[in-house]
């Protein structure tokens, strides 16, 4: 008996959080980013709950991504997230896609020489020429992204002789390379220092790290390092099930 009437009160108590949590939503859900959540104090004497109750609601909505805890100043509603489809899509598409006005800044455009893990990227020989091409990516004004992209120049010779495009893919499909496939791989990590300054972050900020390698048919038409900033993305990366599993 005592179990069962433990059972139904955690019932009730979980209720609560529901309730809490969803009242919490609605509130925040058209507030501009910054904005102070509700106070827990507040949340539980209005809904006549305990602090723990309403500290378990508020961490569902911190882990959903809505709201964030800062340090010796509370906690408010975030910034909203743009969520990056893994597919094959230039950066200026992505943000247009959203409504957001996409910009770059180049930050370095020279000639190298290809180092091993580009070499084998671009499948050509360790040492030979390449274009070391870094620019600072923003969306309506907010840097989003610092990216390296590497071209072989044997496959494209004069890409430095001339005015830098402002759209790589567009470029590539003028010449008939624009890619069709390609290979991202995604990994998690901290600013550096320099990563930080660009991004305008805070220093030990998580970002993640996607490297890509595009084809063009057979050929590696463009290899790519970029560094995105952890809270303004989230991936969102389809699945299917084999057909042979069905």
């Amino acid at each position: 008996m005592t179990e069962e009437r433990s059972t139904r009160g955690g019932g009730r108590r979980g209720r609560k959080h529901v309730l809490v949590r969803e009242y919490v939503r609605s509130v925040i859900v058209s507030a501009e980013p910054g904005t102070p959540a509700p106070s827990e104090r507040d949340l539980a004497e209005q809904f006549g709950v305990a602090r723990m109750t309403v500290r378990h609601a508020i961490d569902a909505l911190v882990a959903q991504g809505l709201l964030e805890r800062v340090a010796g100043r509370g906690t408010f509603v975030t910034k909203p997230l743009i969520d990056m489809q893994m597919r094959l899509s230039a950066y200026t598409e992505e943000m247009e896609r959203r409504g957001k006005k996409p910009e770059s800044k180049t930050l370095l455009a020279r000639r190298e020489s290809a180092g091993p893990g580009v070499a084998r990227a671009l499948e050509i020989e360790e040492g030979a020429s390449i274009v070391h091409w870094q620019r600072l990516r923003l969306a309506d004004g907010v840097p989003m992204a610092i990216q390296h992209v590497y071209l072989s120049l044997d496959l494209f010779p004069t890409f430095l002789d001339e005015a830098l495009p402002s759209s790589l893919y567009f470029w590539l499909a003028m010449r008939d390379l624009m890619p069709t496939w390609g290979e991202d791989s995604v990994l998690a990590g901290i600013a550096t220092e320099d990563e930080t300054e660009h991004l305008e972050l805070e220093p030990g900020s998580p970002v993640l790290h996607i490297s890509r390698r595009a084809f063009c048919r057979e050929n590696v038409v463009e290899v790519t390092r970029s560094v995105y900033r952890a809270d303004r993305y989230t991936l969102w990366v389809p699945v299917l099930r084999p057909e042979h599993l069905r």
